[in-house]
């Protein structure tokens, strides 16, 4: 008995030092209202909202538009998506404002240009913005404010900001592929003269390399001699803010004319899309060898939809549907309902490998079935959320080692339906079989560069914003798209996205995900709500590309089975698999690879390598995590904010 408490007491030790440790950052409290994103700059814009009488939407879109203009790794040619709780109708709502593969935009187009995937970067890595539209769309349908309003800081910002390190060193590092494109280099090296400035670019694209730390020395990036800003340089965006300027004359001109707070935001959202700024983005598009047409963003629409949700221990947990990989994290769940996890230890070797492979079984069925929902066939949405589904999924978890050979499953029985695709989903056993899954695994040994570019691909960052106030509105988002370094589209100074790059070519790697004019790709961009007994609990999102629902999975587990406080949770120590397909770069994965803490201890690192992991260590692991906790005792707001990068919270 005494051996069997001695057991007891040490599998609890874990958890009970976790809920006490300290945090580096201070956990945010509110009564009135919370905003949480990827900048302090931004995050302020959110509180001048907020004091100007707005409500969790107005500030949420205030928020996106400012870390658009200051190129918070995402522009305003990108992508947002949304979940909102609307306390009115005590419904989550779900907002897809990804933009789609332009005409011409086939698998047939870029395997002749000798292809593998569609570009990184470059303008056929662009589909259509989708950003402007869906904060126009939230703020029309669940905000306050008028566009004027709500764009009024990023105007002021697009007219002038000083720049922080963290950008201005991006636009250093890729100044070579800036200078390729006309827009952007005019908009972006600012301190190119005489013979620099015509410099032609080599040709093709270049991969770039690891990005300088933000707080790097200026004279330690590239040289001494700066072609981009400098750090706390004012930088001016001229025709951003005439944009933007442009979109709220729309907007007033429609206020004159009698039309509604709603419809004048319309009048907005149609001058982008179907007017001189749709025609100039198309324009300069196809002048720089990109495909994007007026028609392609005038028919284009935001998708106002209704997410899916999964119950995990008495909580239901949102997340849009499979056009994202948050359905992943919800299957997961399912999943490991199945298994004790407070009984394994937080973060001992048996935790870990449980949840590694509960998530690399989520993440295959989102490799093979993810997809823009609105092109046939639907993905099997219903049976990858049965819970039996998930039952039998958790039986392939080999509790001594770790299974590399996870495949995906077919959920079609559990919806009552038949596998169109049994016979891909056959391919994908047989090339596995033969050591060559479909994607492009690598060996699990692969290390140095080659795995450094990878996991600089696969943990490609965005930002997230939260926002919370006390009439109930909820807001999650995780905006992205457009990021550094970006086409710009002409004198619109809208940086165009690269999602484009996560669409794949043949049907056998992927068959709902392959690139068709007018089709989303499938995106790692994953927003979270979660809510205890029918009112708001979490809001919660995080940046990182195909980590993205690895730490949120992981987050949420810190708070409801291991008891810690929300600050204590973005600031935990997360381990990530690469056992998934890369959304980004060659779509590679390499099984049995897992990155941890350092300050993970020997015996669960030795632990783990008789297990077959191969490990990489970070000092720091939770992935920029930005969350809203809601104290249903109390009546209060908790936040918190990742020590991971900039991360910045105010509340009230």
């Amino acid at each position: 008995m005494r051996q069997i408490a001695l057991v007891l007491l040490c599998l609890s030790l874990p958890v009970v030092v976790t809920a006490q440790m300290r945090t580096e950052k201070p956990p945010l409290h509110g009564m009135h209202w919370m905003a949480i994103t990827g900048k302090p700059l931004s995050a302020t814009v959110g509180a001048m909202i907020f004091d100007r009488g707005g409500n969790a939407v107005d500030a949420a879109v205030a928020m996106i538009a400012a870390g658009c203009t200051m190129w918070d790794t995402l522009s305003w040619g990108g992508e947002t998506q949304a979940l909102i709780y609307d306390p009115h109708t005590r419904k989550v709502i779900g907002i897809d404002a990804l933009g789609v593969a332009p005409t011409g935009a086939t698998p047939e187009f870029f395997k002749a240009k000798g292809m593998k995937v569609p570009p990184e970067y470059g303008p056929l890595a662009a589909v259509t913005p989708g950003t402007p539209g869906g904060i126009m769309v939230m703020l029309a349908e669940y905000g306050t404010m008028s566009l004027k309003q709500v764009l009024q800081p990023a105007i002021e910002m697009a007219d002038g900001y000083p720049m922080e390190a963290q950008a201005a060193n991006t636009i250093e590092h890729y100044k070579k592929m800036l200078e390729q494109w006309p827009y952007s280099r005019a908009l972006f090296l600012v301190h190119r003269t005489g013979a620099e400035a015509k410099t032609k670019a080599p040709a093709g694209s270049e991969s770039g390399g690891p990005l300088p730390a933000q707080d790097r020395p200026v004279a330690a990036v590239d040289g001494a001699h700066r072609e981009g800003p400098e750090p706390g340089e004012v930088f001016r965006q001229p025709d951003l803010a005439r944009t933007l300027r442009e979109l709220v004359a729309a907007e007033q001109e429609a206020l004159k004319q009698g039309k509604s707070r709603k419809q004048a935001i319309y009048a907005a959202y149609d001058r982008f899309y179907k007017g001189d700024i749709a025609r100039e983005i198309a324009r300069s598009t196809q002048e720089q060898g990109g495909l994007i047409t007026t028609d392609d963003l005038a028919n284009w629409k935001v998708k106002i939809e209704e997410p899916v949700s999964t119950n995990y221990k008495g909580i239901d947990v949102y997340k849009l549907t499979v056009w994202t990989q948050g359905p992943a994290m919800l299957q997961a769940l399912n999943i490991l309902e199945n298994f004790d996890l407070p009984a394994m230890g937080y973060d001992s070797a048996r935790y870990i490998n449980t949840v590694y492979q509960a998530m690399s079984l989520a993440f295959a069925d989102r490799d093979f079935y993810y997809g823009d929902p609105y092109f046939p066939p639907a993905s099997p949405i219903k049976g990858l959320l049965s819970k039996a589904y998930a039952k039998e999924r958790a039986k392939l978890i080999d509790p001594n080692r770790a299974n590399p050979g996870i495949m995906p499953g077919d959920p079609y029985p559990f919806q009552g339906g038949v596998n169109p695709y049994a016979q891909l989903l056959e391919h994908w056993k047989i090339a596995q079989a033969e050591g060559a899954a479909p994607g492009g695994t690598l060996a699990a040994s692969v290390d140095g560069p080659e795995f450094a570019q990878f996991r600089r691909d696969f943990t490609a960052g965005t930002t997230s914003v939260e926002a919370a106030d006390a009439e109930g509105w909820v807001v999650s988002v995780t905006p992205s798209g457009g990021w550094l370094p970006a086409v710009i589209a002409g004198r619109t100074g809208i940086g165009l996205s690269q999602r484009m790059q996560s669409f794949d070519l043949d049907a056998s790697e992927s068959p709902f995900n392959v690139v068709a004019p007018g089709r989303r790709p499938r995106v790692t961009l994953t927003p979270t709500l979660a809510l205890k007994d029918g009112k708001p609990f979490l809001c919660f999102s995080v940046q990182g590309g195909d980590t993205q629902d690895q730490n949120l999975l992981q987050f949420f587990l810190d708070v409801v089975d291991f008891g810690m406080t929300v600050q204590q949770a973005t600031e935990a120590a997360n381990f990530n698999s690469f056992q998934m397909h890369s959304s980004f770069g060659q779509h590679e994965a390499i099984p049995g690879k897992v990155l941890l803490n350092d300050e993970v201890p020997p015996w669960v690192r030795s632990e783990l390598r008789r297990m077959g992991y191969t490990e990489v260590f970070e000092a720091r692991t939770s992935g920029p995590i930005n969350a809203i906790l809601f104290d249903l005792k109390h009546g209060t707001m908790w936040g918190g904010s990742s020590n991971h990068g900039e991360d910045y919270g105010i509340g009230w």
